[in-house]
């Protein structure tokens, strides 16, 4: 062993027992080798002599490197005698009279597929122009047996791999060198190649099954691109079939032969002698190998066969317009279907094979066939088999998916997933065969339920997700009158109490059936006792799961929302069986734990809400229902606040718990009484939800530096202001003078939009709020927004500042509703006088500079009603003081000019052309109102100074005056991006200069410079030059 092989095997060493200073040293021992000039004689030499697989590998990697990096460079001997060796390697050829032989082939596996790869680059080179009888010379020696056999077929797998196959991305010379490779094949070799697969097969199937699989599933790979004629005919065709179905032989050798005629099959031509080619198969030969072991290999293979050849079948009958043609195809299709739709239902399908695409071809090719024939809907029952048991969970995860934890969670996610597509098909189908949908459904539902073991919970589940599928392809009309199967569908489901109930999955989806078809219900109520029993029992809100009793709340909220007065008869057998889960927001013994359950608690009072906040209940029993429901809460609250006020008592987070669970209670509850009934139809209703008001606003006091709670009360002011209406007015000032106490800027933000709702709701009437709480508003907002602006770049995106810019949103959104709903008024009343110059200042400056273009919309909007409010005609009495002024020299200029002016200003952008249109409407108005007076300082301190021409500004002036706003704001666009061209062009004279070489070079590039710094205009460096 010299240097070379004792530094290869220490640079290949990986059991770490060699010191990592001698392995450096050997892999660059090895590096400097590598780097010679003769590197390939030295790689071939040592082929010769070594039998160390680590040198071999080393050698023939150099070989494959420097003919793949350096082919070109190399000179005509050291290329012949690479090409030499390497053939003499593969074929265990003697090296001329010296009898020594290569010994590579007699090496492991990835030394011969090296081998192959050095092979096939030189190919790459040389065949066919240069070394035009590679295969041929090749040929011949395969009769020195299996070791050269199976050489060869690597070379040819090599070969695909490297440079035909198109499952790996070539480029285009790669393309090229494909295709001239495949030529000269077809030409000089490929029938030879093929009779000696077949010799080699017949020959060895009985001695050597490795070697003939081998041998097969490189041929596999050439079927493609080669001439069909030479496989699928009397003579191959036959031994592929024999050697699939004979007992005797390996399942390897009989998949591998499965593979064969699946690429016969599948071989691209025109589809009329495809139909041809796919009878010549007789497929339905190998139909009974599949009902055998499914988990067998060879089961595997044949399932991928059948699957391929339907798929062939079926992609031909899409192409073909004959109808005798497609005929044909569909015989072929209705023997092999019977065989796919066993081996989607009990065999692992092959990865490449997409059930639901093929069924879905399937399907869409019956749309066109009308009625149905007997084996197509027998087909049809099948494909919906396949997707009942595609559907279905495995039974494995059960228990995680009960509890659902992170394992069943992952798994639910999956077969949600899964199903999506199937689901679609589920429904094409039953727009192709919609009795036959329903009644596998019918059957499936009543199989599943039949069994009183909870062993087929995944089955309930399927049967029950595919009725509830079924619900998305099926009218509302359809499901109100129960047609089809429905009418018999929906009361089964409704009468079922399932073995499985308590299973999660089962409960969930029985259930949401249930709601789908609820409407069903709402046309036939004698179905409304068991509709309810389903909800209010142990399968609905009292399931022992709390999942499952979450949901099921708000579910049979939607229930009452649809059915109503419907369940008038039944509102107190609701309400005794509800009971237990009111009674557990009432009592004293009302733990923490149970604020988990908050959605099922707004969910049940909402629904209870509405059932007896309906005018068909009468005025007696209505009150006494919500009587019966507010006091308790009422008093809990009641106690718990008393416990508050007490001497060095602490807020307890229980506590605010229990109060924040009850406001959410009462808030649900009075969703389902309009303003209407409490306060002209039913007074007393009216009178209980003020006195409920009247308490819970007692919460902001005592506990004033709760968010949580503070936010919940706000939202039930909300929820009174449009139940109560105007009779909540009293109770307003206190309610206003809390929530403003100390807010926070998130809290600030409810407190505003709190007071939109009241604006847009009772309009003027809420002058006199309004004017009492508006300087507080303004003193908080302006010592709480930032005077300078907020920060930008990293570190600014904090939750602090993200809620600092909802606050002036909304502030401003505030401000629009103030002056939209002719209250602008509260600006100049004595008590916000003292704001009115720092308020118009921010909106000034907003409606020029705000990031946001909606925003300065609103801003100018703002000025726009101001400008109306208080204004009235030219030169009459102003009605506040200086404001005039302030909009001609102020906001006409900055915002109606300088702004527009503004590089930023993009008029492509659709947001920017709508704030373009409020600033020309507010020189309308400003003209309407002022009259010369805005028209004549807005021309000569504005246009003008901005280098307007005389003509344009004269233009401006006869379009303000005209009535056309769209012909005025077309103008003024094109007004505006006159005088950014111009102020741009006063840097052209440069660039005159300078294409006319009066500058020197150094002068032109600092011009050049200059230019390129100026944000207004950018130059391209090619008109300067």
């Amino acid at each position: 062993m010299d240097d070379l092989e004792k530094a290869i095997l220490i640079s290949f060493d990986e059991s770490g027992s060699i010191d990592s200073v001698l392995k450096s040293q050997a892999i660059d021992y090895c590096q400097r080798i590598k780097e010679t000039p003769n590197i390939c004689r030295i790689c071939i030499e040592r082929l010769w002599l070594t039998k160390l697989a680590p040198v071999q590998f080393w050698c023939l990697q150099c070989l494959h490197q420097a003919i793949r990096v350096g082919y070109s460079l190399m000179s005509p001997e050291e290329k012949a005698l690479i090409r030499k060796s390497v053939f003499f390697m593969v074929c265990y050829e003697c090296i001329d009279d010296k009898n020594v032989i290569f010994r590579v082939l007699d090496s492991p596996a990835f030394i011969k597929n090296k081998l192959a790869q050095v092979l096939v680059s030189i190919i790459y080179y040389e065949y066919p122009l240069i070394w035009s009888s590679l295969f041929v010379d090749f040929l011949p020696h395969l009769s020195k047996g299996e070791v050269v056999i199976d050489m060869f077929c690597r070379v040819l797998n090599a070969l695909d791999d490297e440079l035909i196959s198109l499952d790996y991305p070539r480029n285009a010379e790669e393309m090229a060198a494909a295709g001239r490779i495949k030529d000269a094949m077809r030409q000089q070799c490929v029938p030879q190649i093929v009779r000696a697969w077949y010799d080699i097969v017949s020959m060895y199937r009985n001695s050597d099954s490795e070697l003939c699989v081998t041998v097969l599933n490189s041929m596999r790979r050439y079927i493609s691109w080669i001439d069909i004629g030479l496989i699928a005919n009397e003579v191959f065709i036959p031994l592929l079939f024999e050697l699939i179905l004979v007992e005797g032989l390996s399942e390897q050798l009989r998949g591998a032969a499965a593979g064969c005629v699946l690429a016969v099959a599948s071989k691209r031509m025109d589809p009329q002698s495809k139909i041809t080619l796919l009878q010549s198969l007789q497929i339905n030969r190998v139909f009974g190998l599949v009902v055998k072991d499914t988990d067998s290999e060879l089961v595997s293979s044949i399932a991928t066969l059948l699957t391929g050849y339907a798929t062939e079948v079926l992609e031909c009958y899409k192409r073909l317009t004959s109808e005798d043609s497609k005929l044909v195809l569909l015989e072929l299709l209705d023997e092999v279907l019977p065989s796919v739709f066993f081996v989607m239902r009990n065999c692992v399908v092959d990865a490449t094979f997409n059930v639901v695409q093929f069924l879905s071809g399937y399907v869409a090719t019956m749309k066109n066939l009308s009625p149905l024939t007997e084996k197509q809907l027998l087909h049809t029952g099948q494909i919906l088999e396949v997707i009942r048991s595609q559907i279905c969970y495995d039974p494995a995860y059960r228990d995680h998916l009960d509890v659902l934890d992170k394992i069943g969670r992952e798994e639910e996610d999956r077969v949600i997933d899964c199903r999506k597509d199937l689901f679609v098909l589920l429904r094409n189908v039953g727009r192709v065969a919609p009795d036959v949908t329903q009644i596998f459904i019918r059957n499936s539902l009543a199989s599943a339920v039949a069994s009183s073991s909870d062993r087929n919970v995944e089955e309930v589940e399927a049967a029950l997700s595919l009725l509830y599928a079924l619900g998305e392809s099926i009218s509302d009309e359809a499901i109100k009158t129960g047609g089809g199967l429905l009418g018999e569908l929906v009361p089964m489901l409704l009468s079922t109490r399932l073995p499985c109930q308590s299973n999660r999955l089962v409960a969930l989806i029985y259930l949401e059936t249930i709601t789908r078809y609820m409407k069903f219900v709402l046309e036939n109520t004698q179905y409304v006792p068991m509709a309810l029993a389903a909800f209010l029992d142990e399968r609905g809100i009292h399931h022992p799961n709390i999942n499952v009793s979450r949901r099921a709340s708000y579910l049979f909220m939607r229930v009452v929302k649809l059915l109503k007065s419907k369940l008038v008869p039944y509102i107190d057998t609701i309400l005794q069986s509800l009971q237990d889960t009111i009674a557990r927001f009432s009592s004293m013994g009302y733990s923490v734990k149970e604020t988990s359950v908050s959605e099922d608690g707004s969910c049940i009072f909402e629904a209870i809400g509405i059932l007896v906040g309906m005018e068909d209940v009468c005025p007696e029993k209505q009150t006494d229902y919500l009587s019966s429901l507010l006091t308790p809460l009422c008093q809990q609250v009641e106690i718990l606040l008393a416990s508050a006020k007490g001497p060095n008592v602490g807020v307890s987070s229980a506590n605010i718990a229990i109060i924040q669970q009850i406001i959410m209670a009462i808030n649900a509850l009075s969703k389902g009484f309009n303003e209407r009934l409490v306060t002209a139809g039913r007074p007393a209703i009216g009178l209980m939800f003020k006195q409920t008001l009247d308490m819970l606003l007692q919460v902001l006091v005592a506990f004033s530096k709760v968010e949580t709670l503070r936010s919940k009360v706000t939202s039930f002011i909300h929820r009174m202001v449009e139940t109560l209406g105007a009779s909540v007015f009293p109770y307003l000032p206190r309610a206003l003078e809390q929530l403003l106490a100390e807010s926070e800027p998130k809290e600030m933000v409810d407190f505003l939009v709190l007071l939109n709702q009241l604006i847009c709701k009772f309009k003027a009437s809420v002058h006199e709020i309004l004017e009492e709480v508006f300087p507080a508003i303004a003193d908080r907002v302006f010592s709480i927004l930032p005077r300078d602006g907020f920060p930008s770049g990293p570190g600014s995106n904090t939750e602090e500042i993200r809620e600092l810019l909802e606050l002036q949103r909304t502030f401003y959104t505030f401000l629009h509703v103030i002056t939209t709903h002719d209250l602008s008024s509260i600006f100049v009343s004595s008590k916000s006088r003292m704001y009115l110059d720092p308020l118009m200042q921010l909106l000034l400056y907003t409606s020029c500079h705000h990031k946001d273009i909606l925003v300065r919309k609103a801003c100018v909007q703002i000025f726009i009603r101001l400008i109306k409010d208080w204004c009235t005609k030219p030169y009459s009495e102003e009605k506040v003081l200086g404001f005039q002024s302030f909009i001609i020299e102020a906001f006409a200029i900055n915002c109606c000019l300088h702004s527009v002016m503004d590089k930023s200003f993009e008029f492509r952008d659709a947001n920017t052309h709508i704030l373009f249109g409020e600033i020309v409407l507010a020189q309308k108005v400003m003209y309407e109102k002022f009259g010369e007076n805005f028209l004549a300082h807005f021309v000569s301190k504005a246009l003008l100074a901005a280098h307007c021409p005389q003509d344009l500004a004269e233009q401006y002036r006869l379009k303000l005056q005209n009535n056309d706003i769209k012909a005025l704001k077309s103008f003024y666009q094109s007004l505006v991006e006159n005088l950014r061209f111009q102020q741009n062009g006063s840097l052209l004279w440069l660039l005159i200069f300078a294409n006319h070489r009066v500058l020197f070079p150094t002068t032109v590039n600092i011009i050049f410079v200059l230019l390129q710094t100026v944000e207004v205009c950018k130059f391209p460096e090619s008109v300067l030059f």
